[in-house]
């Protein structure tokens, strides 16, 4: 059987014995009132823990045979008791032992309080040996689940031997007038409390004047083990792995100081709110902007308003916009700011808006018309193809549905777009009145008047006017065309409807 450097063969182990209750615990012997009823309630769970856990590994180790010396008598004894945890009782279980250990120059613990408690081990050790091994068993898994209670790192640790070592670190807790200013320290900001809730100990809390972290000579480590080293491997191997435990959650440096996570944060929130309330209280309301009552209803004489500017004869020009790279469009630019200035006129001369009762549709083909040209340049199909997408339409409709308004306005463009039923009357007096002018017989559709042979027609609008359609002959493709007129006869003038033709 394999032995550790300082474990004599023979000796036996010292593991029935009971942890030490409050009365002969460092730091609780001034405690009086709720925190020392607190202490010794903690201290007797823990006292009852530790005998039920010591007897149950006695009994196991009593039960082995010589084969069962093996590794699975190692994972026999255990202090993982979760069921029984409380407010002032937390059991972790045990750590996996690490892939590869870590450089002997590198740091345990990962947080700024980890290594405070990591130094604190280390400024304390009388042998550098003991500590190496230690941290060397902390890295293997060496250690089991760790309870801890208001003063007191409890866990067994295996060694050489079949049996592990039951193992403590006792630290002095805080008395209620440390607490008292921990506490005040912890309210004064509201950064700490959410420190403390995100898991982080922020350094300014721990400087408050509390001992909080522990010094090179406050870990009082205990063994089982024949090693009266300080520490011996195994403690020490239980303080490296406690590092870790407040890495994760420095509320369990808090438990180990005598006050549980549930009962600081109570205190906390009610500092917190008394802290509010009075600076609340002390806070003089800010006075009122305004004026009195009596002020605002006085009777007063009000100055007339200005008369309003003459009405100017015509909108005026915008001004130019320069061209630049990667830039808008500036003629586009300059046909908006001159369409936004004729509306502005109109509204300011006539009351009326001339574009508010357009649709999307209809004030779309409006822009489109007011581009000066003729012909589709390019810059003129970025316009059409931009205009068109927003209407849902096509840019050969916008283009056709441009001629129309350009030839009479929103009208032109529902003479284009709406065939309508005429009433009998003007449009039945149509027919004659184009065969007296040598024209031949117009063949009628609702409001159209179609040339025989198909080039030339007639569109009645509501409006009462004419308006003239081309269109290439044997294709029912019909563009507005010249200017409407009164007379169909007239409207016909300058298009290719020669007398029987």
């Amino acid at each position: 059987m394999a032995y550790d450097d300082n474990e004599i063969a023979g000796r036996g182990s010292s593991d029935s014995e009971v942890p030490s209750t409050s009365r002969d615990r460092p730091g609780t012997a001034g405690l009086t009132g709720p925190s020392a009823e607190a202490h010794r309630h903690g201290a007797a769970r823990t006292a009852q823990a530790q005998a039920t856990a010591t007897a149950t590994a006695t009994a196991q180790t009593v039960a082995q045979t010589p084969e069962e010396s093996g590794p699975a008598a190692r994972r026999a004894s255990s202090m993982a008791a979760p069921s029984r945890d409380g407010e002032l009782r937390r059991t972790f279980p045990a750590f996996p032992s690490r892939a590869s250990p870590a450089p002997a120059d590198a740091r345990f613990a990962e947080t700024w309080w980890g290594n405070a408690w990591v130094t604190a081990l280390e400024e304390g050790a009388l042998d550098a040996k003991r500590l190496a091994r230690g941290r060397s068993y902390a890295e293997q898994g060496h250690v089991d689940a760790i309870t801890v209670t208001p003063g007191l790192v409890l866990a067994y640790v295996q060694g050489s031997r079949p049996r592990p070592y039951r193992v403590q670190v006792r630290l002095r807790t805080l008395d209620d007038a440390d607490w008292a200013r921990f506490l005040d320290a912890a309210a004064e900001r509201p950064g700490h409390i959410a420190a403390l809730l995100d898991k982080e100990l922020p350094q300014s809390l721990a400087d408050c004047g509390v001992p909080l972290l522990p010094g090179p000579r406050d870990l009082d480590p205990h063994c089982s083990c024949p090693d009266r080293g300080h520490p011996c491997k195994h403690a020490a191997a239980l303080c490296y792995q406690t590092a870790r435990l407040l890495d994760a959650d420095p509320f369990v440096l808090l438990l180990l100081r005598g006050r549980g996570e549930r009962d600081l944060l109570d205190v906390l929130s009610r500092l917190s709110a008394a802290r509010a309330a009075r600076a609340a209280q002390e806070q003089e309301p800010a006075p009122l902007p305004g004026v009195r009552a009596t002020e605002a209803l006085a009777p007063r004489q009000l100055p007339l308003l200005p008369m309003p500017l003459p009405v100017p004869a015509h909108p005026e020009q915008p001004p130019v916009y320069p061209a630049a790279p990667g830039g808008p469009d500036p003629f586009a630019l300059d046909q908006l700011a001159t369409d936004a200035a004729a509306r502005a006129h109109a509204l300011l001369s006539t009351g009326r808006d001339p574009v508010a009762e357009l649709t999307l549709w209809q004030d779309a083909v409006r822009l489109a018309a007011a581009r000066p040209g003729s012909g589709l340049t390019a810059g003129t199909r970025a316009v059409y193809a931009s205009l068109a997408s927003a209407a849902g339409r096509t840019p050969a409709e916008l283009a056709r549905a441009v001629a129309a308004w350009r030839q009479g306005g929103a009208e032109g463009l529902a003479v284009l777009e709406d065939p309508w039923d005429p009433p009998a009357g003007r449009f039945d007096r149509a027919r004659p009145l184009l065969l007296a002018a040598d024209l031949p017989a117009f063949r009628p559709w609702r409001n159209h008047l179609s040339h025989p042979r198909g080039h030339v027609q007639l569109r009645l609008g509501r409006d009462g006017l004419w308006y003239a359609y081309e269109s290439e002959p044997g294709h029912d493709d019909w563009w507005p065309r010249g200017t409407p007129d009164l007379d169909p006869v007239g409207a016909l003038t300058g298009l290719g409807a020669s007398p029987g033709a």
